[in-house]
């Protein structure tokens, strides 16, 4: 606890380090229009959490948006479709989750877990479920902004949300994504406008920093990577429909 006072009460030194530009490895793509934070509104994060998810896969971006809201205006929330519940991650992890209101909603994250087990807890349990794929449709019909980590894009697909849409996925389940009719790359991470996908596990944090980047401008992203002490990797793309 006394280590994160003193990061919280150093966040008003290391805002001057959020003006600067981004360092040169950290991964970067065109220049993101007007900034979210801008107008003084939060950018409200939901990020899914449900029996077998990938622990990176929800406290990468949870980190990130967190360490965030210290110094710009966004909320974080771990949450689970139905009722609140615990919810048992794929190395043992229990965590408590709010019941799930997706319209309280500006972005939420899907992450994955569980691809390789066809009968265990994890997305294809999810998806067999029906319950948070209907949800999610539901939520980007509504104009929710969605950012699927890992596997959790296998989950998107099930929604119908990738069907024509360039994204990607761990390295394991690109093939998959592709016969459900995505147009798969090879890419960390990849902006398609309101659908932002990230790789392999790991990489929901490089996604989680280019849409603060994105939605709050990239002051925001540079002092949460100074505070994290994480640079992103690779570059973003970004499609024709991100552009517009």
């Amino acid at each position: 606890m006394k280590r994160r006072h003193l990061l919280q009460t150093s966040a008003a030194a290391l805002g001057a380090l959020s003006a600067a530009p981004l360092a040169a490895g950290a991964a970067h793509a065109a220049a993101p229009g007007p900034a979210r934070g801008d107008s003084g509104e939060a950018l409200r994060v939901h990020i899914v959490t449900f029996d077998g998810v990938e622990e990176l896969d929800v406290f990468g971006p949870f980190e990130i948006f967190s360490v965030a809201a210290w110094a710009h205006p966004v909320t974080v929330k771990l949450v689970t479709c139905g009722e609140a519940a615990e919810v048992t991650h794929s190395f043992g992890t229990k965590v408590a989750a709010a019941a799930w209101s997706p319209h309280d909603a500006d972005l939420i994250v899907v992450p994955g877990g569980g691809f390789g087990r066809r009968d265990g807890p994890g997305v294809w349990a999810e998806i067999d479920k029906g319950e948070l794929p209907s949800a999610l449709q539901a939520a980007h019909e509504a104009g929710v902004k969605i950012l699927g980590v890992c596997t959790g894009v296998i989950v998107l697909s099930a929604a119908g949300l990738t069907t024509g849409r360039t994204c990607t996925t761990h390295h394991l389940a690109r093939s998959y994504l592709a016969e459900q009719g995505a147009r798969v790359v090879d890419q960390r991470v990849v902006d398609d406008g309101d659908l932002v996908t990230a790789g392999g596990v790991s990489s929901g944090m490089d996604g989680a920093l280019w849409l603060l980047e994105r939605e709050l401008g990239s002051a925001a992203a540079t002092f949460t990577e100074a505070i994290v002490e994480f640079e992103r990797r690779g570059t973003v793309l970004r499609t024709s429909t991100a552009s517009t």
